[in-house]
């Protein structure tokens, strides 16, 4: 019986290779669909904190000058959208429309005592304009929070006067300065609001703001905080869904921020209410407003390249320079970033997009898809089985019909983690597959044919690179087909293990190149737990502890780099267009051709492959950053494996050309 099943587990891989390839064929009508979806949206926002710049124009003799000339410049330079924020008593204060007053100001205006047991806030109007524009504005925010306003006056000057203090009147947001939208309108500016979750949520109040918006051509606002409008009062009135149906209604959108240190709260939810109608925004903040303009340039120009960004948000700040002995600001620095020959608009443009108002992807999703991707379940669990199956043989059949069951019924209880469960399983599958089918074949080669010939050996050094990336790859399909979902290009949702997809290929791999070799594993696993430690069996582990360390802190996106790092990456990136990955290109690939070449003769030069499988497993990673086009992910990979592949055998010749010198001068060296 026993022999029986280990037969069949045997003959299974045979059959599992087969599954694999069907589901390989059944992942590119998805890989199709997500092609169609990332041909749509090709227009780039460029958006200016008109907040910032009210800021920076207050500085000035003459601010409204300032402002006025700064915005015509700008619409020059290629902006085409101003965020407004909310307003405050405070805000429209410095903007000239109303000055505020507390009871000892009017006091000392009117002559009259200051009352005892009263403390609320006093508003005039600057002219007419600003009382006919903030007046109803004014009344409606605070009376939807039970706070009084009655008009007042003062020597003929109309005005209000608020019954809550200063202080707290100050704190209440309204809506965005109708005068400012209705300018900025008409100097050909787009208005993409920020709007705060500081206030109870207010249906009625809610949908007056976005019935404003909707008349001045808004489609899609920006939050302000931690959290979506109506989050906070979500649990009581359901109000997240009372929002998406009002931004339904009035066709406005969301945009959301890349590289926040947490997501605002309830913006998943709130996305998938309104159908996804979101796209990504990249900030360029204050402080990195005032960067060289190649660098702003190149930020974002790979930001829309490289990273679904559609929106591209410009801060300024004011700031004191005791040099020059006067207040500065960066706008300068931007535009020259935006409208210099040679620089961001004009680049991105030439990348195929426009500028203009962003708009949202049009997901392409086949009525067959659900069944494509179903087949792709089967194909990627097989290849999770071939995997184990070289571990693990009697457990090769088990693996699959398991597999196949515990998706089933994870789909059922949370079909999200079940695909980016099994994406990473394939993901890791593949390239350690593949870098294990290279051993044994080298090892194979060895005991055939120990005496190959250096032109030979680097022949076959480079065909079995070659069929090993491929094979490599085959993980790319089940990733695409399985993380298929605009919430993943969106960065709403993320492909997690990243740091176990860049681990785990490499552990396998020793794993099996220290004990699977012909090696029984009941007789060595003991010997070396009888190893007696030395210090440099410590030493050696240290340091390889350390380097791991390194290597990990180095993925994802939030690793971090040298200058000298980022200066190369900027180099590539325009000398080739797509900037292939160093780890690929200048180490790893380079180490698998040389150490395949070095194990046809010196049989221990194959542990080589513990380190050159990262070259395997980082082309998969490549794909699985969903929030990057199919497109720039494949020329990413080719490119480093076509370089890989030419440094690696320049690395062979120098290889050999050293092997030379040590044979020709290590006799001699041994007389002396």
């Amino acid at each position: 019986m026993h022999q029986k099943w280990q037969y069949w587990n045997t003959r299974a891989r045979k059959w599992l290779w087969v599954v694999v390839v069907i589901g390989l064929v059944a992942a590119i009508p998805v890989i199709s669909d997500r092609l169609q979806t990332e041909a749509t949206s090709r227009t780039v926002e460029i958006v200016f904190d008109y907040r910032d710049l009210t800021d920076a124009a207050s500085y000035q003799a003459h601010p409204q000058d300032y402002l006025n000339e700064q915005l015509d410049r700008l619409k020059e330079a290629g902006v085409t959208s101003m965020a407004l924020f909310e307003s405050t008593l405070g805000e429209l204060e410095k903007a000239r429309r109303i000055v505020t007053y507390n009871e000892k100001d009017v006091s000392r205006l009117t002559g009259q005592p200051v009352p005892g047991n009263q403390n609320f806030t006093y508003v005039q109007f600057s002219n007419k304009e600003s009382a006919d524009a903030f007046a109803p504005m004014i009344k409606e925010t605070f009376a939807s929070l039970g706070i009084a306003v009655n008009p007042w006056s003062y020597e003929g000057q109309s005005g209000l006067v608020i019954e809550t203090s200063p202080e707290d009147a100050s704190l209440k947001p309204m809506q965005p300065d109708p005068i400012a939208m209705a300018m900025l309108r008409s100097k050909g500016f787009n208005i993409m609001p920020r709007m705060t979750d500081s206030l109870p949520y207010n249906q009625h109040l809610v949908e007056s703001t976005l019935s404003t918006f909707e008349q001045n051509g808004v489609k899609r606002i920006l939050f302000e905080g931690e959290s979506v409008k109506g989050f906070h009062d979500d649990a009581e009135m359901n109000s997240v869904t009372a929002f998406a149906e009002l931004l339904n209604k009035h066709g406005i959108g969301v945009a959301a921020i890349e590289g926040l240190k947490a997501p605002q709260l309830g913006f998943n939810r709130l996305a998938y209410l309104i159908d996804y109608n979101v796209v990504r925004l990249h900030s360029l903040s204050e402080g990195d407003s005032t960067l060289d303009i190649q660098t702003i340039s190149d930020r974002f120009v790979l930001a829309t390249k490289d990273r679904n960004i559609r929106i591209l948000y410009l801060n300024t700040i004011p700031t004191r320079s005791v040099v020059e002995a006067k207040v500065k600001d960066s706008v300068d620095n931007l535009i020259q970033a935006l409208a210099a020959p040679g620089n961001a608009v004009q680049r991105i443009e030439s990348n195929g997009f426009t500028i203009g108002q962003a708009e949202p992807f049009q997901v392409s999703d086949s009525s067959m898809q659900r069944y494509f991707k179903m087949v792709a379940v089967a194909g990627a669990v097989a290849l999770i089985a071939i995997m184990i199956s070289y571990f693990i043989p009697a457990l090769t059949l088990a693996a699959f019909g398991l597999g196949i069951i515990g998706c089933a019924g994870l789909y059922v209880l949370n079909a999200s983690l079940m695909e980016q469960a099994l994406a990473l399983a394939a993901a890791i599958s593949a390239p350690t597959v593949a870098t294990v089918l290279a051993i044994r074949k080298v090892s194979a080669l060895h005991e055939q044919n120990p005496g190959l010939s250096a032109g030979s050996r680097l022949a076959k050094s480079v065909l079995l690179f070659v069929q090993t990336s491929i094979l490599s790859l085959a993980a790319v399909p089940f990733v695409i087909a399985l993380l298929n979902n605009i919430s993943y290009s969106l960065v709403l949702n993320q492909f997690r293990g990243v740091s176990l997809l860049h681990f785990a290929p490499i552990f396998l791999v020793a794993v099996y190149l220290f004990f699977y070799r012909g090696i029984s594993l009941k007789t060595e696993i003991p010997k070396l737990l009888r190893m007696p430690v030395t210090v440099l069996m410590v030493g050696a582990a240290v340091i390889l502890a350390g380097a791991g360390y390194y290597y990990l802190s180095r993925t994802g996106n939030a690793g971090s780099v040298s200058s000298y790092e980022m200066a190369f990456r900027t180099f590539l990136e325009n000398t080739f267009g797509v900037r292939p990955r160093n780890k690929e290109f200048l180490m790893a690939h380079p180490l698998f051709i040389v150490g395949i070449f070095a194990a046809l003769k010196h049989r221990k030069a194959i542990y080589v492959l513990i380190i050159a499988v990262i070259g395997q497993l980082s082309m998969v990673d490549t794909f699985a950053h969903i929030h990057s086009p199919i497109v720039i992910s494949l020329i990413r990979g080719l490119l480093g494996l076509g370089m890989g592949l030419l440094i690696g055998i320049i690395a062979v010749a120098v290889w050999q050309l050293l092997e030379g010198c040590w044979n020709k001068w290590s006799p001699r060296l041994r007389k002396l």
